[in-house]
C-alpha cells in the first residue's frame, strides 16, 4: 500500500459539511495524511476559508481541480448534489483513482454510469465519528484493489469502527440502522430526560443521569455478549418499578415506533437510490 504522507495530493474530498470536515480531522488525526496534502471542494466561499483557516486543507470550489492527481476522491455531498458534481468529474478521474462515495442511497451503478469510472467504494458512517467513535459500513466494487481496500479500512478506522459488508444493500441497511440511528436514540435520551424533568428532578441532573446510564447499558450489552431481552429482564423484577415503566412504553407503542423508523428510514434509503 502506498504511502500518502510523503504525497503533495493524499486526498481530495468532495463536499465540506460536517462529515466532510470530519473526514478531513481523522485523516490527520490518523496520520494518513498532512493537512496541506488534503484538497477539499467547497462550493461556499465562507466555508472554503474556514476550512483553510481552521484544518489548514487546501480548499477550492473546483471539484476538478481538487480531484486531479488525488488517489482517493471522496465524494461527501447531499445526494442531490451529485447529479452537478458527477457532470463535472465524469471522465476525468483516472483508474489509478479510487472513489469512496458516503452519500445516502446513491448507487455503485449511478456513481460508476456519472462518473465513468469502475473502482467505487460506498461507505456510510455515522455521526459520532464527530469525536472518533463512528461506526462506518463500506463496500468496495470488484475493480477496487486490495491495496486500496486495506487503504479505505484504515481510512474509516479513523472515524471510529469500520465493517465490511457483502454488498451494497447491506450499505442501505446500515444508513438506516447505524447511519440514521444515531436521531433515534438522540429523540429516545431526549424523551428520558423530559419525563425525569416532568417528574421534578432538574434538568441538569436528568442529563447527567441519562447519558450515562444509555453509555454504561450499551458497554454492558456489548461486553456481556447477552440478548438485549435478557439484560432487560434481569432489571425487572415482577411488580416492580421497571416493569410498569417498560409496560406504559409497550402500550404506547414504543417497540413498535422504533421498528417502523427503521423501516421508514430504509425505504427512504432506497428511494433515493431510485432518484
Amino acid at each position: 500500500m502506498p504511502d500518502l504522507t510523503m504525497t503533495d495530493k493524499a486526498f481530495c474530498v468532495v463536499g465540506g459539511g460536517v462529515m466532510g470536515q470530519t473526514i478531513c480531522r481523522s485523516l490527520v488525526g490518523g496520520g494518513l495524511a498532512a493537512a496541506g496534502a488534503i484538497a477539499v471542494c467547497e462550493v461556499a466561499a465562507p466555508r472554503r476559508e474556514a476550512l483553510e483557516r481552521e484544518l489548514g486543507v487546501a480548499a477550492t470550489g473546483d471539484a476538478v481541480a481538487a480531484a486531479d492527481g488525488a488517489p482517493v476522491v471522496v465524494l461527501a455531498v447531499k445526494p442531490q448534489d451529485f447529479p452537478a458534481v458527477g457532470g463535472a468529474l465524469q471522465g476525468l478521474i483516472l483508474p489509478e483513482q479510487l472513489v469512496v462515495s458516503i452519500m445516502a442511497g446513491v448507487t455503485m451503478r449511478t456513481l460508476r454510469e456519472r462518473l465513468g469510472h469502475r473502482a467505487v467504494v460506498r461507505a456510510m458512517p455515522n455521526t459520532p465519528a464527530q469525536i472518533g467513535q463512528g461506526l462506518t459500513a463500506w463496500t468496495p466494487s470488484p475493480e477496487v484493489t486490495e491495496a486500496q481496500r486495506e487503504l479505505v479500512g484504515r481510512m474509516l478506522d479513523t472515524l471510529g469502527r469500520a465493517i465490511l459488508v457483502p454488498d451494497e444493500r447491506h450499505i442501505d441497511m446500515a444508513t438506516a440502522v447505524s447511519g440514521s440511528g444515531p436521531g433515534f436514540v438522540f429523540l429516545f435520551l431526549e424523551s428520558l430526560i423530559d419525563g425525569a424533568v416532568q417528574i421534578g428532578m432538574r434538568r441538569e441532573t436528568a442529563t447527567e443521569l441519562v447519558y450515562q446510564t444509555a453509555l454504561g447499558s450499551a458497554a454492558f450489552a456489548q461486553e456481556s455478549g447477552l440478548h438485549p431481552a435478557v439484560l432487560r429482564d434481569m432489571v425487572t423484577s415482577p411488580g416492580g418499578t421497571t416493569s410498569e415503566g417498560l409496560r406504559a412504553m409497550e402500550e404506547k407503542g414504543v417497540r413498535a415506533g422504533t421498528m417502523e423508523a427503521i423501516i421508514a428510514a430504509y425505504r427512504r434509503t432506497r428511494e433515493l437510490g431510485e432518484a
